[in-house]
């Protein structure tokens, strides 16, 4: 069975109640019972984990190499974080960067991602659909990575 960890960072625990025009209505447990289900159709499991903190999040990057995939939603850390993107470059598994909006879209700031270069591709802009699909487009590297 493959193993995926998801991260999530600062502000990401208050979905469902924050700017819900920018990130729906969704709370990140819904979110992650809607991951479940594609996980378990995929024969994968799911871990979860949500930080505010910067340190804490670059811990769990470094611990991921059990996993076979990561996904990070690092939220502003996105724009910020060199430190995140160091941790990112070192882990040797395939990872996405997903974002609930389409972060081009937005202000100046947010345009920039520190992350970008250090992961395998990019989900934005669906909503919180990105999780799912990018469940399924770590999958398919997964798999295409096994049959080569």
């Amino acid at each position: 069975m493959k193993k995926i960890n998801i991260i999530n960072g600062p502000n990401l625990n208050l979905l469902g109640k924050r700017e819900t025009e920018l990130y729906g209505k969704k709370s990140l447990d819904e979110i992650i019972s809607e991951c479940q289900k594609i996980a378990n159709d995929l024969n994968i499991k799911l871990s979860f984990y949500q930080s505010n903190s910067e340190s804490e999040i670059i811990e769990n990057i470094q611990n991921s190499n059990n996993f076979d995939g990561l996904i990070i939603n690092a939220g502003a850390y996105t724009h910020t974080s060199i430190a995140i993107h160091d941790a990112l470059k070192v882990l040797k598994i395939p990872k996405i960067e997903v974002h609930i909006s389409n972060i081009y879209n937005r202000e100046e700031f947010r345009k920039n991602s520190f992350i970008s270069s250090s992961v395998n591709g990019i989900i934005a802009g669906f909503g919180t659909d990105v999780y799912k699909i990018s469940i399924q487009s770590i999958n398919y590297l997964l798999v295409n990575h096994e049959n080569r």
